[in-house]
């Protein structure tokens, strides 16, 4: 079942929301709850506080257990722009945008809770097997060389 939080109207541009937006998608919401927590940037807080609201939304009214949990989506569109002015030398005026965004947050427990320490990690043996199988390329040049010299050689007798 998915459970759904928005947060209207956040007075924080959706460009600096998604940095911190990105990070949580896919995680169990306990961990992402903990990552929120810790990250120092203004939006951490906005979006920690519309995913307590969709785990207090999930465990109220749908009877769910917030350990089995995982952030399907986080969102961040753009709200209003608040269009304001500052007055600028010679009687001029130079235009500020107070930009404003809405928060989206959907938890599902449909999925199965995958954390990232649990993942598999890349090994990159593939690349040190192909620069052993290669030979260096100073004993083949070294090696056409002395052929070439030796052609020359028979030439010129």
């Amino acid at each position: 079942m998915q459970v759904k939080s928005i947060h209207r109207f956040a007075k924080i541009s959706a460009f600096k929301a998604r940095e911190v937006t990105r990070a949580i998608q896919g995680l169990p919401a306990t961990d992402a709850v903990d990552l929120l927590r810790f990250t120092p940037k203004k939006a951490a807080g906005l979006i920690l506080k519309t995913l307590k609201s969709a785990i207090a939304n999930a465990e109220n009214n749908n009877q769910l257990n917030p350990n089995d949990l995982v952030v399907k989506e986080a969102v961040v569109g753009e709200g209003p722009t608040l269009k304001r002015f500052q007055p600028k030398a010679r009687c001029s005026a130079g235009p500020i945008r107070k930009r404003t965004s809405h928060i989206s947050v959907t938890l599902t427990d449909e999925v199965a809770i995958v954390r990232r320490s649990d993942k598999p990690k890349k090994k990159s043996a593939n690349k040190k097997s192909t620069a052993k199988q290669k030979a260096p390329a100073n004993l083949v040049a070294a090696s056409t060389s002395t052929e070439a010299s030796a052609t020359t050689a028979e030439t010129k007798e």
